[in-house]
């Protein structure tokens, strides 16, 4: 039953992930017109799967430990979800705030310039949590 929990859980996660992050996002500044309202609305998708990713993934780690005992810290998968969190806690607690201090500064020039540079960053361990994540479904969480 915990293991069952644990696939439905992860698969929740990652594939709102997947559909947040590489369909309703595209669809948004596909569709409106005005990419500041497609940029706040997306904004706030990321800001409510990142609340999300971090509870998943903490009741993942905790479930790992839980079932496995130490012996958790010789698993890779452990030591991937614990990376997968730290990616989200760099993007939720340091990247998206300071990209949303810079869309009040107003977006030109320099700011502009580091806004874009942020976003590539965020995007790039966006990417990389993606497929972290399609791995651990592809491979499970147990051995």
């Amino acid at each position: 039953m915990f293991n069952a929990f644990e696939r439905v859980l992860l698969s929740l996660w990652i594939g709102s992930m997947w559909a947040i992050g590489y369909l309703a996002v595209p669809v948004l500044f596909a569709t409106l017109d005005d990419r500041i309202l497609a940029g706040m609305l997306a904004g706030k998708m990321f800001a409510i799967l990142n609340f999300a990713g971090l509870l998943c993934g903490l009741l993942l780690l905790l479930g790992l430990f839980y079932q496995q005992g130490r012996a958790a810290l010789s698993d890779w998968r452990s030591w991937l979800l614990l990376l997968m969190l730290l990616l989200i806690c760099v993007n939720a607690f340091i990247l998206q705030p300071h990209m949303g201090e810079l869309k009040q500064l107003g977006l030109n020039g320099a700011s502009l310039q580091q806004f874009r540079w942020l976003h590539g960053i965020s995007s790039s361990l966006f990417l990389l949590n993606s497929l972290a994540g399609l791995l651990l479904i592809i491979r499970g969480l147990h051995k």
